[in-house]
C-alpha cells in the first residue's frame, strides 16, 4: 500500500454547518501567531473579506466565540484567538493526529488481506473505529488458552514480539466464544498501567511492554506518558506528576508500561 498511501479530510461541525476544516484551522493558528486577520489571510492565503466571514461564521457556529477584536491603543489593537479558540485548535489537532495514525494502520495492514475480502477489511476498520474509555486498546489474535478451575488464561498475539496475557472467567470465555485464532481487542485503562526504566526489575505484573517514551502531557495533578513500542503500537500510562518527576523521565528514553492480567478486558471483534 505504500504507493497509495491512505488520506483522509477530516471536519468539524454542527447541525448549522461546517465549524472547522483545515483552512479554517490555519486561520486561526495563523491569528494566534500574528495578533492581526489581516496578517492571518495573506499567511493562510485568504482574502480579508473571506477572513472575516469565516471567522464570523465560526463564531456564530461554535456557540462561544473564537474570535475576538482587542481594543487598540499604543499598539493599535488586533484580534486574538480566545481560551475557546485554542481549546478547538487543540481538538482538531488531536484528532487529526489520531486520524493519521488510524489510516496508517490500516495502509499497514492492507497488503496482508486477500484481494477481495471486503469482511476482513470492515473488521479492520471496525477495530479503529471502537470507542472505549480505556486509553490502551491492543487488536490482536487470542494465540495461547490455559484452562483452569476457574478461570482462563489468555494470551493475544497483538504483533510479532508483542503478546498481551489477560485472565477472564470460564464463564466470560464461554459467553465470547474465545479460541484459538480468535479475533479480540485487549483494552487496559491507563491508570491502571505502572511505568518504570530499570531493566530487570521484578515486578507481579505479568505484562511488561518495553518502549521509547514519545511524548509526556503534564497536568496539574497527574501526567500522561505515551511509550512508542514499535510496529505502529503505543502504550499510554497516567501517573502522579510528582512520581514522574522522582523517575526524572524524558522523552527519547526507555521505559517500561507494566499492567497485571487481571486488568485487561478483552473484547471481541464480531
Amino acid at each position: 500500500m505504500t504507493d497509495w498511501p491512505l488520506t483522509g479530510r477530516l471536519e468539524l461541525g454542527n447541525e448549522g454547518g461546517q465549524l472547522l476544516g483545515e483552512q479554517r484551522v490555519r486561520l486561526l493558528e495563523a491569528i494566534a501567531e500574528h495578533g492581526s486577520i489581516n496578517q492571518a489571510a495573506r499567511h493562510v492565503p485568504l482574502s480579508y473579506k473571506a477572513a472575516w466571514e469565516a471567522v464570523e461564521a465560526m463564531n456564530n457556529l461554535a456557540g462561544q466565540p473564537l474570535v475576538v477584536r482587542t481594543a487598540g491603543g499604543r499598539a493599535g489593537g488586533g484580534t486574538q484567538l480566545t481560551d475557546q479558540g485554542r481549546r478547538i485548535v487543540a481538538l482538531y489537532r488531536a484528532m487529526e493526529a489520531e486520524n493519521r495514525r488510524a489510516l496508517a494502520r490500516l495502509a499497514g495492514q492492507f497488503d496482508t488481506l486477500a484481494p477481495g475480502d471486503t469482511a476482513a477489511l470492515c473488521r479492520q476498520i471496525r477495530r479503529l473505529s471502537l470507542r472505549s474509555s480505556a486509553r490502551n486498546q491492543f487488536a490482536g489474535v487470542v494465540c495461547g488458552l490455559r484452562d483452569g478451575p476457574v478461570d482462563f488464561e489468555v494470551r493475544v498475539q497483538v504483533t510479532d514480539g508483542l503478546d498481551i496475557v489477560a485472565v477472564v472467567t470460564r464463564a466470560s470465555a464461554a459467553q465470547l466464544g474465545l479460541a484459538l485464532g480468535t479475533e479480540v481487542v485487549a483494552l487496559v485503562k491507563a491508570s491502571s498501567v505502572l511505568l518504570h526504566a530499570e531493566p530487570g526489575l521484578k515486578l507481579s505484573a505479568r505484562n511488561q511492554l518495553w518502549g521509547t517514551v514519545a511524548r509526556i502531557v503534564d497536568g496539574p495533578v497527574n501526567s500522561e506518558v505515551t511509550l512508542d513500542l514499535g510496529h505502529g503500537r503505543s502504550a499510554v500510562a497516567v501517573l502522579p506528576r510528582d512520581a514522574l518527576a522522582a523517575m526524572a523521565l524524558q522523552e527519547g528514553e526507555r521505559a517500561c508500561a507494566a499492567f497485571k492480567v487481571s486488568s485487561v478486558i478483552l473484547q471481541v471483534m464480531d
